[in-house]
């Protein structure tokens, strides 16, 4: 340990994160995040001998989940001082090996060799992580792992060598609409609750009008989530400014000026700064690296450099582009999007006003739509890309795509959206004849099945909103 360093200090701070040791109540959240359950259940299985890497943006409940479990495993009746939660970000903790904290904490807290479950909340800035878990994993069976990470970081390269058939990770994106909804104890009560999207291409016309009745109040919830993202947090604060002055301190400035510099080494943060302002003013839109690296006065190199780490941040998403057939296209245009469309509202301080700005709500709800995508098909470890015409630049925004099934996803966020043949989504559709497509709507009025003249393809006009609350929906259902 290192010589200025006093055990009684170290072992204050382990008492001060972990207040179930001497029966003094802690505050947890009620609401439990989908993630939870997920968590708790790989915990739970003994034959399981990985540790669980809870990984997601800042500020999306990662803390909140350790700290639920911890108050789960004590209410079951586990040994409190066999909980250990460390925050590994802690100044005094970087200080030291998780090795040499776990020898302080059986030295004073609770004895070697009796099965422990430890929280480890940041696990990227632990010194040498990689190799403390490996070696705990493989030599240490008594101990469960729970951990959470910002920054994909540590499960790609880092984790590349010593994590294979150790870790499984778990995913905790932002808030779905559905969650939302839930957090503020707003749901109706009448929407069936273990209806599934999937399920909507078997309704009767009668149904869905019945099903748009239920749903209507949600409307003005879903506008609302439109501004102040899927945060929990901002979820449950009615002043907007407040909210978008927290996600720029605790999201993005965090992100950028801390994690960047801590765990890439990035140098430049203006020109990481620059870029992700960049995305933000042309969220969803393709990004050719040379104008982009022209306009921000800066390389090729270092724009693909950036965007790369933006995304193992999980602050943007990558959508590359698929030609007919389901070829990639060999010199890739991608577009991308933030993980969330409040961030881009934060930075360029866009408030109410934008709801009334069609080509504004038009990126907002695309970016919406495609994180609740990523979410709910996950574990099917599909492929999402976009479709376009290099002729007549008619597309297809969203195509989800695995060997079992393809499915298109078009938005049109305006009054009286059209569909036809000589859409993007009828070309798509007539050539690659896929069973289902979506044409994502702003009304309930346009919401229905509908069918093309020697189109083989079914389409649901399904309302942004209903989408968004049943993709949620949907991926509790897969959870449970």
């Amino acid at each position: 340990m290192n010589d200025f360093l006093d055990r009684t200090q170290i072992i204050s701070v382990l008492n001060g994160f972990n207040p179930w040791w001497s029966a003094k109540p802690f505050f947890v959240p009620q609401y439990h995040r989908l993630a939870f359950a997920s968590c708790r259940s790989y915990l739970e299985n003994k034959s399981l001998r990985r540790a669980i890497l809870l990984s997601g943006p800042r500020r999306v409940g990662k803390t909140t989940v350790l700290q639920q479990t911890a108050n789960a495993l004590v209410s079951a009746g586990h040994d409190p001082k066999s909980i250990l939660y460390l925050s590994l970000d802690h100044p005094l903790l970087k200080l030291l090996s998780l090795r040499e904290i776990l020898s302080i904490y059986h030295e004073s807290v609770f004895s070697e060799g009796k099965p422990s479950t430890l929280l480890l909340d940041e696990i990227q800035y632990a010194n040498e992580w990689e190799t403390e878990i490996k070696l705990l994993i493989d030599h240490q069976p008594q101990y469960r792992i729970l951990s959470t990470g910002s920054a994909s970081v540590v499960h790609r390269e880092r984790l590349a060598e010593s994590g294979v058939g150790r870790w499984i990770t778990v995913p905790i994106p932002t808030l779905s609409f559905y969650e939302f909804v839930l957090i503020r104890n707003e749901q109706p009560d009448n929407i069936p609750p273990n209806l599934r999207v999937s399920d909507l291409f078997q309704s009767k016309a009668g149904d869905l009008s019945t099903l748009a009745d239920q749903m209507r109040p949600l409307q003005p919830l879903f506008q609302r989530y439109l501004l102040v993202g899927g945060f929990p947090e901002t979820a449950l604060q009615e002043n907007i400014d407040l909210c978008q002055r927290l996600l720029r301190e605790d999201v993005v400035e965090r992100v950028l000026k801390r994690d960047m510099t801590a765990l890439f080494g990035v140098r430049n943060i203006n020109d990481l700064e620059k870029l992700f302002i960049y995305l933000c003013l042309h969220s969803g839109g393709i990004l050719p690296h040379q104008p982009c690296a022209k306009a921000l006065g800066t390389t090729t190199t270092t724009v693909a450099n950036h965007l790369s780490l933006l995304e193992q941040a999980n602050l943007i998403y990558r959508l590359p582009p698929s030609s007919l057939g389901g070829k990639r296209v060999l010199k890739a245009r991608n577009k991308y999007y933030l993980v969330d469309a409040a961030l881009r509202n934060a930075v360029l301080l866009k408030g109410e006003e934008i709801l009334t700005q069609p080509e504004e709500m038009g990126t907002i709800v695309e970016t919406t739509v495609l994180r609740h995508l990523y979410a709910y098909y996950y574990r099917d470890t599909p492929e999402i890309v976009y479709w376009r015409d290099a002729t007549t630049n008619k597309e297809v925004d969203i195509i989800v795509r695995s060997p079992a099934y393809v499915l298109p996803f078009e938005v049109k966020y305006r009054e009286n959206p059209s569909l036809d043949r000589k859409s993007g989504l009828g070309i798509y559709c007539s050539s690659e004849n896929p069973k289902q497509a979506y044409l994502v709507t702003k009304r309930d009025v346009d919401f229905g099945l509908t069918r093309l003249k020697n189109i083989e393809t079914q389409f649901l006009k399904i309302p942004a909103y209903i989408l968004c609350y049943l993709l949620g929906q949907s991926e509790r259902l897969l959870w449970e």
